[in-house]
């Protein structure tokens, strides 16, 4: 039997090497994350498969969470992926606020240390003053525009009083603002729980068209 395994072996070092160092690169470099729901609508859709960039902050010990070095921090808009605790699940949401930073909500609009984020609207949105269905609009983050979407009516996930994000946390929102289970309900985002940054899509499948592919999402940036 030993002999059989290493007759294979000897056969096929090139295929078994190519899969240890994909594996690899997988858990250390880069890898990518199916998005089943819609909590970062219009961001990102149901059925997108999106770029994780793991080397964005850390650098961790192959086939673990141990970091042996830190090699940067996330920003205000970073789109970020982490295993919660909480919630059980690995998550996709925006940071908001960092380390230091008061934040509070009110009706959908954030303010960051007393000054409120701009809101502008999208010229899409021309409907009647009295609809409910949700609408999008473009949120900017310390310069950085993106698109969120949020619903006419408010509800008590639109507001939460002003509070300050302890040391070693991060509050991270869904851009389905009225659709996503965020720190509005897990609570902060510890540093270490997080994984990665995501700035592309690399494919999408349209889960409601027979899973076919989404030719206008390919390696779209978020």
């Amino acid at each position: 039997m030993i002999a059989w395994v290493k007759a294979v072996a000897n056969e096929n070092k090139g295929i078994i090497l190519f899969v240890i160092l994909m594996s690899v690169f997988r858990s250390s470099l880069a890898d990518w994350n199916s998005v089943p729901t819609g909590s970062m609508k219009p961001t990102i859709v149901e059925g997108d498969r999106i770029v994780i960039n793991k080397l964005a902050y850390d650098l961790r010990i192959p086939f673990s969470d141990i970091s042996i070095a830190k090699l940067g921090d996330p920003k205000r808009g970073d789109i970020i992926i982490f295993n919660s605790k909480v919630s059980q699940k690995r998550l996709v949401k925006r940071v908001i606020a960092l380390p230091g930073d008061i934040v509070s909500m009110s009706n959908n609009v954030i303010s960051l240390n007393g000054n409120a984020l701009k809101y502008t609207p999208q010229p899409s949105n021309d409907e009647p003053s009295n609809s409910n269905a949700s609408i999008d609009i473009t949120e900017s983050l310390d310069g950085l525009e993106h698109s969120i979407r949020v619903s006419r009516r408010h509800t008590t996930a639109s507001n939460f009083a002003p509070i300050m994000v302890p040391e070693g946390m991060y509050l991270a929102l869904g851009d389905n603002r009225d659709n996503s289970v965020d720190s509005r309900y897990i609570g902060f985002i510890p540093r270490d729980e997080i994984i990665g940054r995501s700035r592309n899509v690399a494919m999408s499948v349209d889960y409601q068209d027979h899973y076919l592919l989404r030719k206008e999402r390919f390696f779209k940036t978020l």
